[in-house]
Order: structure tokens, then sequence, then C-alpha cells
């Protein structure tokens, strides 16, 4: 234990929070797969922590947008939270702070650096939010996600990242040249339980971009996406 609290130690420096109960630290790095490998481990893995921190985020996160953006309906601020708080842009935050080296995991979960590490750094993220909260309260929690999560809402609202790409693909398109996209499948490969479909959109006779994914919904908003990079609307 005393070689992990040395490492965190790095970690409270980073975060600019010093934990009063070291055990609440380790635990939020703590995965589940971990224990598997290490059946004396005194600690139990993150999960619950993990189940406090989602709570103390939303709240934070809601407070924070509801004094931030009056103007803002109440769809469009849970369309920014949702935009805010998603795995993807948890474990960015998590990645930036370079939370991957200082993971507790099994031998396995080690070695996988794709999208499952990405889960596993929200995750992270999340149990260390309520990993504060129980060590710190509340105004502690406020501060590390001001510092580290908070500073994403104003390009996330500058760029409309809120809004789902076809749905700002429609509105420029009409704004900028009259017409509505549309969308059409060009093909689509692999068994039924497995299919890749690959979608172009049009604006007007043109195709403008095309995009892939594993239903026509998801190869729709990858080429959505694609399309307003090009016409860099």
């Amino acid at each position: 234990m005393s070689e992990i609290l040395e490492r965190l130690a790095a970690l409270e420096k980073r975060i600019k929070y010093v934990f009063k109960d070291k055990n609440h630290l380790v635990q939020a790095f703590t995965h589940r797969s971990y224990l598997n490998e290490n059946k004396t481990f005194e600690l139990a893995h993150n999960e619950r922590l993990e189940f406090l921190g989602d709570a103390v985020l939303e709240l934070v996160t809601t407070e924070f947008l509801y004094n931030t953006y009056s103007d803002k309906t109440e769809g469009e601020l849970t369309s920014i939270r949702a935009a805010l708080v998603n795995t993807v842009s948890i474990a960015a935050a998590g990645k930036e702070l370079g939370m991957g080296e200082f993971l507790l995991l099994s031998k396995g979960e080690a070695k996988d650096t794709g999208r499952a590490r990405g889960v596993i750094l929200a995750n992270t993220f999340e149990a260390l939010v309520g990993a504060i909260y129980l060590d710190g309260g509340y105004k502690a929690a406020e501060k590390f996600l001001d510092r580290f999560l908070l500073d994403r809402v104003g390009e996330i609202v500058a760029r409309s990242l809120w809004q789902d790409p076809k749905s700002v693909l429609q509105a420029k398109a009409q704004e900028f040249e009259g017409k509505t996209p549309i969308y059409k499948t060009i093909r689509a490969v692999g068994p039924d339980h497995a299919k890749t479909f690959t979608v172009g959109v049009h604006i007007g006779e043109k195709i403008v971009a095309k995009g892939s994914g594993p239903s026509k919904q998801e190869a729709e908003q990858v080429a959505a996406k694609a399309a307003l990079a090009l016409k860099k609307w």
C-alpha cells in the first residue's frame, strides 16, 4: 500500500487536493479486475465511489450551467450537460490529468489501450469526484471540477457541440444554401448481427461527405460531422 500511496501523491499535487483519508483516494483508482489478482487487497473496488461521483458531477454541472447560461432553455441545458459529462468528454479530462498511470488494474486490463481504457478512465474520474466529495465535501468536489472539467463548456457552447451533427448540418445547410440534407445508404456489408453501413449525405444533387457505422443512424451522424468539417460550418 505504501508504494501505491507514493505514486498517488503525485496525483494529489496535480489536482491540488491532499486527501485526509488516503483510502478514499486509493479506492477511487482500484478497478474491479485488480481485486481478482490481489485477493488480500484491503479495499473495495471503485464502483460505489463512481456511483456517488456521478451524482455529484451532475449536480455541480447542473448548478454551473444554470448560473452561467440564463438564456438557455431546460432542453438546451440538458443537452449541453450531456455533452460535457459523457464518457468521451470525461475520459479526455482524465487522460489530460494523466490518471491512466495511477490505475490499479489486472495485468490483462492494463494491456488494453483501446475504447475499454477510455471507459475505465471515465469511470475512475467519476470515482475520484466521489472520493473528493466524501473526503472534503461538496465545495472541494466543485473546486476540482471547476479546474479540470467545467472549462470545457465554453467550447461546447461556442461550437454547438451539444447539438447532434445532423441537427447542426440541417440548420447550416438551410441557412447558407437553402436546402435540406438528404442521407442515402451507399452500402451495407457484413453479417446481420454485425453490419457496417456507409451513408452519403447530399445537399442538393451533390454528395458532400460519407460516414460509416454499425447502424444507419450512427453512419448518418458520422457523415454529417464530416460534412460540417468539409464545409467549415
